[in-house]
This record gives C-alpha cells, structure tokens and sequence, in this order.
C-alpha cells in the first residue's frame, strides 16, 4: 500500500513522506532520521550540517531571478508520537509506518500515522529537491524532540539561520493560517507509599477503561473527550468506602496525549465482592451516557484476576484517590480575546502506581503566561495537599499573535486569490515551536499552516489527499510572492 501512497499526487510530497515514514523516529530516539536527513541534503549538494542539539539544517539558493528576494525560513519538526492500539503489532524505534489509503485519507495500520509534521517535512523535502520551482534562498530548520519537550526548538542556535520569515508547516486545517500558540510546562508528582498484606479471603480484580477517543491534548482539550485516568480514578472513589484496595494503576502516557486507557488491579473483600462490582459497574453505566457523544467506543471490564500479596496502605489510597479526583484536567479559561480560542488547559495524562511509587505526569499549556503559573500553582497545591513532590519543568513560551505581520498580508491576500475565500487567520491551543524560535529570532515574522490533519496524537491519525493537493499549491504560491529584500 505504500507503493500506492507514493504515487499520489502530489508526488513530490507523498513519496517522500513514504521514504520518510520507512525511517523510525518516535520522540527522543530520532538518530535514525537525522541521519536519513543529514544523507538527503548532501545527495543534492546542499549546505547540510547538524547544530548542536542535534537539529537538521539544509540551505538551498534561490532560483535565478529571486535572488533579492528575503530569505525564508521553511520549518517542521522530525519527530513523532509512538501511540498504538492495543494489540497492534509494531516497535517504534525499529519499524516503518504501515500506511492505508482510507476513501479521500490516508491513515495507518493501527498506530499514529506521523503526518504530524511528517507532512511539513516531507513537503520541505520536495522543494529542497526541485528543479523547477521558483523560491527565494531557503533554510530549511528540521527540529527534534518537539513533541516531548521542544528540546530542538529549545535549544537552537542562535545566528546560524539569516531568515527574516519563517513558514512553519505544523498545523492542521487547511484552511487556517496560525499567528499564535500556547507555551506549556510539565508537572510531574511523584510519592512513596507503604503497602499492606493482602487478606487470604479477599478477592482481586483487574478494572479497565479503553476505547476512548483520546486525541492531542491541546487541539482537542475543548472537546471535553474523556480522560482515562480520571475516569478510572471516579470508579475507585466510588468503591473504596466499601474496602476496595488498590495495588497497581497504570493509565495514560504521552504528556501530549490525552489518555486512551487506564487499568488498575483492586483487592475486594469477600463479603463486599458483589456490593462494590455493583457500584463500578453502575457508575460505568452513568459515565457511558455522559460520553456517548465524545466516546462513542467507551467499554469498561471487569475481569477477575490472581490475588496480589501487596495493596496499598489505606491512608496513601485515600490521599492518592482523592487527590487525583480535584487534580484538574481540561479547559480551565477560555481566551477573552479570540473567540473560541483555549487559553489555559491541563491534561492529566499517566497515572503509575505500583510497587510503594506514585508518578503522575501532567502538561498544562497557556498562551498566557500568568495563568500558566496559576494553573500550575493550583496542581502543585493539589498534589502537595496529596503527600506528594512536584516537579516544574520543560517550561516553553507562547507565541504572541501579530496581526500586522507583512507575511500575514500576503498570505491572507494571495488565499484570497487562489480560493476566492478568506483564510481563518487563528491561534492554536498546541505548542508550535514558532515562540521558542521567535525567542532565539526575535525580528522574524512567522506563519504557521498546513494540510488538514485528523486525530494526531492517536492512531486514529489521518491526512486528507485532497487538502495535501491544496496545501502544496499555496506553498508554492506562497514562495513566489516573498516580497524583496529592503
């Protein structure tokens, strides 16, 4: 099938997203499409070099008679989400992406597709590589680790790109042209907790919540798509007054993910097996309703499993439960000065309990940053309340919207143009790495755009054929109107 996908059109993107996506590049283990990239600059006799955290930097000339015009920076990130369904087959760090043509989209075989931003990069890819198409001198600024941490963004060096604009292809509407984001910073609660013999009579059962929607945990914060976590957290609350114990949680992963499924194992005293199954099972029944909307595919099972030695002791539960339960998770203000526009969320998104250690991690994000520290103010107060270490770190800056960009103009007026329609011009609740850049770049102007993307950050990921087409259009238009150099 990817074979198929490579023939698309436009080919100059698709059949370099297929080679692309033949290299493993899950954040934080991107050596492999380093390299992959580092060999691709080079086979065309570009400038190609590395910085020193790692980024992928390719300069290519302009073509003859664009020459004065201004140096354009063209920005995508290398890396991408490694989540799977459960059952699926596949190991990021070894295997390519198995693609699918589904009707107009392309998809993958149960794991993320890494359109985000293996599309950006692989138009980028397409333009550094053409003979035939007008551009004024590029840099091309692949970054790594955005996902986990901007580490690349973070720490690019200053000086080495001469820009005065920059496109960064790292956004999901086709219709959309990006003129802000939010910063974000990760809260990590961490605790030990004493743990207590189980009762040779006592009954054990493994409770799961799967089948959720999930999606990123910034664009689709305000969907209100059921957390994992706090869901199964709502099931124990309901049965611990009757004895429940817990001795394992496991629940979400990525920061930037909003948690598909959560598992715990609990203790049940014999004589209140049946009485506490009632109330988890009820109580999942209600919770079915509530989401039926968002999470259509919500399941809950119950399945009796052997008896541990060990549960938690019951003051640590009790604190632990509870503590989760007022941890909060998804929107928490909405920006009064665009409409429609998340301005502070949180996503709690893994929960590990096992073996006497807590971990909690959490990314909450903000295109403010006063209420970025209030958020995260409150969580630290949550968690500490909790018994529990905090831990701030990773902190990122929002990109600050300016709507008088000369790029911005342009943009909006050759849309206007090319589509006879206007583009939305908007701010994304997801961290693009345009505010850390603009920090090293303090006097550069940037736009963020690109093809329409569904369900990043879950399997459920998917591109659409036809916005890919449109997307590559107006890139390429968008070269050709960089004004001169003043």
């Amino acid at each position: 099938m990817n074979d198929k996908i490579a023939k698309l059109q436009p080919v100059e993107i698709w059949e370099n997203f297929v080679a692309l996506n033949a290299v493993p590049r899950p954040s934080k283990k991107e050596e492999k499409v380093r390299q992959f990239m580092l060999n691709f600059g080079k086979s065309l006799g570009l400038e190609t070099f590395e910085d020193k955290i790692g980024n992928v930097i390719i300069k290519k000339p302009a073509t003859p008679g664009m020459e004065n015009r201004k140096t354009v920076a063209l920005q995508s990130h290398l890396d991408m989400v490694p989540q799977k369904n459960k059952g699926t087959d596949h190991n990021f760090e070894k295997d390519g992406i198995k693609m699918l043509i589904d009707g107009d989209w392309v998809t993958a075989d149960g794991t993320t597709l890494g359109a985000d931003n293996g599309i950006g990069v692989a138009a980028i890819m397409g333009l550094l590589a053409s003979k035939d198409i007008p551009h004024p001198p590029l840099e091309a600024l692949f970054t790594i680790d955005e996902e986990t941490g901007m580490t690349g963004a973070q720490n690019l060096e200053e000086g080495i790109l001469d820009a005065e604009i920059m496109l960064n292809l790292d956004t999901e509407e086709d219709d959309e042209l990006d003129i802000g984001c939010a910063g974000g910073i990760d809260i990590t609660a961490t605790g030990t907790y004493q743990e207590e013999n189980t009762g040779k009579n006592d009954k054990a059962y493994t409770v799961k919540v799967k089948g959720l929607t999930g999606g990123h945990s910034g664009m689709d914060i305000h969907l209100y798509r059921g957390n994992a976590n706090k869901i199964l957290n709502r099931l124990l609350y309901e049965g611990a007054p009757c004895g429940l114990r817990v001795a394992e949680i496991h629940g979400g992963g990525l920061r930037n993910a909003i948690p598909r499924e959560a598992e715990a194992v609990v203790v049940l005293p014999a004589d209140k097996e049946a009485k506490i199954l009632k109330a988890m099972k009820d109580l999942s029944e209600t919770i079915k309703v509530e989401q039926a909307k968002q999470d259509p595919d919500l399941t809950f099972v119950f399945e009796p499993v052997d008896l541990p030695e060990k549960v938690m002791n019951k003051e640590a539960q009790d604190k632990l439960i509870k503590t989760v339960y007022v941890a909060h998770n998804g929107v928490y203000r909405m920006s009064p000065d665009m409409e429609d526009l998340v301005e502070t969320s949180n996503n709690v998104a893994s929960v590990n309990v096992a073996n006497g250690k807590i971990r909690i991690d959490n990314l909450t994000r903000s295109s403010v940053e006063s209420t970025k520290k209030d958020l995260a103010n409150n969580l630290k107060s949550a968690y500490e309340l909790g018994g529990l270490d905090v831990e701030l770190d990773g902190s990122y800056p929002g990109w600050k919207p300016n709507p008088n960009a000369k790029i911005l103009s342009i943009m909006t007026d050759l849309y206007e143009k090319m589509y006879n329609d206007k583009p939305k011009v908007v701010a994304c609740h997801a961290g693009l790495e345009c505010g850390i850049i603009k920090s090293h770049y303090p006097n550069m102007e940037m736009i963020s755009f690109g093809p329409t993307i569904q369900g990043a950050h879950s399997p459920d990921e998917r591109v659409n054929i036809e916005s890919v087409q449109k997307f590559w259009e107006y890139l390429k238009e968008t070269l050709k109107n960089i004004p001169v150099k003043e």
